[in-house]
């Protein structure tokens, strides 16, 4: 069975509205990177090196990762030679399958979200302004109210002008509290007060925002070390998650954050923004494959429900859906 027919058989007859989701935020990255895909097949009658160096360009401009990038066409390469594969057209559904396998190739981590099964999880999130940190946090905040757990928010990014109005407003939408100090207060104190409280309260989970300036590294990793020694002194195995907010509309300047916050502190996964917003969507496989770190949520909408938790086989069917649903049985 090809790759397309079981990413066929396992979504398009699907209840669930996740992959309808990937496939309409993945639009402006489909249209931009299977269209050109599918205009190199249509002009190809074997698969040479000329189709290799065109194919190479078009995941480039997708902002896939040199690094990423050249290892599929090596696989890519291979899997022609080992499947004796003439016709380009054969080929598609072995990119499908193989920008899965380099997405899971040597995971190590998970992109489930780590929560204690009892007592307090504490989840950090960092990145710059302007990324749509506050905004997953309200959306996370919401998924895990309805799964029915006590949330908490710590309002830590005192720099940032109506950053804690703003997150007081996604508290109060999602039903919430707040935990905050004035603008320009400490940000380890607002901590800790969130963390007492948390914990008197019998909160399942507290999301902490920070501050997202990167202009001073040094100052960043100051403010990030002290807010993480509070956070570890009060719940020994906290943070449980790091989660690092990057605006996928950046593209390979989100990859530099990344690499950036990963010097700075130990990051646990990404949270990938405004995915629905950019047609270089391969800037996910970019961050997992030269940076190993997992994907953990990915924004496709405005609407509350649409952070969803990162599959790399819904990704795909995302980028390939008009293809594996138009796909017939390989002969």
């Amino acid at each position: 069975m090809s790759f397309f027919k079981k990413l066929k058989e396992k979504f398009t007859s699907s209840t669930d509205n996740v992959s309808d989701k990937f496939k309409s935020g993945l639009t402006k990255t489909r249209d931009q990177f299977t269209g050109k895909v599918n205009d190199l097949v249509a002009r190809y009658r074997k698969v040479d090196e000329d189709f290799f160096e065109e194919l190479e360009e078009i995941l480039i401009q997708a902002d896939t990762g040199f690094e990423t990038v050249m290892d599929l066409v090596d696989e890519l390469k291979m899997e022609v030679k080992k499947r004796n594969i003439k016709n380009p057209e054969e080929l598609q559904p072995v990119i499908s399958e193989k920008l899965v396998e380099i997405y899971e190739a040597g995971e190590d981590g998970t992109s489930n979200l780590t929560l204690k099964e009892d007592g307090l999880s504490v989840i950090l999130f960092v990145g710059v302004n302007g990324v749509g940190k506050t905004t997953t946090i309200g959306k996370l905040a919401h998924q895990l109210i309805q799964d029915g757990k006590k949330v908490m928010l710590a309002a830590g990014d005192t720099f940032r002008a109506g950053a804690i109005d703003q997150l007081e407003v996604w508290g109060d939408r999602v039903g919430a509290e707040v935990i905050k100090h004035g603008e320009g207060s400490d940000p380890a104190a607002v901590m800790y007060d969130a963390l007492q409280a948390a914990k008197s309260r019998k909160v399942d989970v507290l999301l902490c925002d920070t501050a997202g300036r990167l202009q001073n590294k040094v100052n960043l990793m100051n403010e990030l070390e002290k807010v993480k020694r509070v956070i570890e002194r009060e719940v020994p195995d906290a943070p449980h998650e790091v989660l690092l907010v990057l605006d996928a509309t950046t593209g390979q300047n989100a990859l530099i954050q990344a690499k950036t916050f990963k010097e700075v502190v130990n990051v646990s996964g990404i949270v990938l923004s405004k995915l629905d917003g950019t047609a270089k969507g391969g800037i996910v496989l970019a961050i997992r494959n030269e940076l190993q770190i997992p994907v953990k949520f990915v924004g496709l909408g405005e609407q509350m429900d649409d952070l969803q938790e990162f599959d790399p086989e819904k990704y795909v069917y995302g980028l390939f859906s008009d293809l594996i649903e138009k796909s017939e049985e390989a002969q």
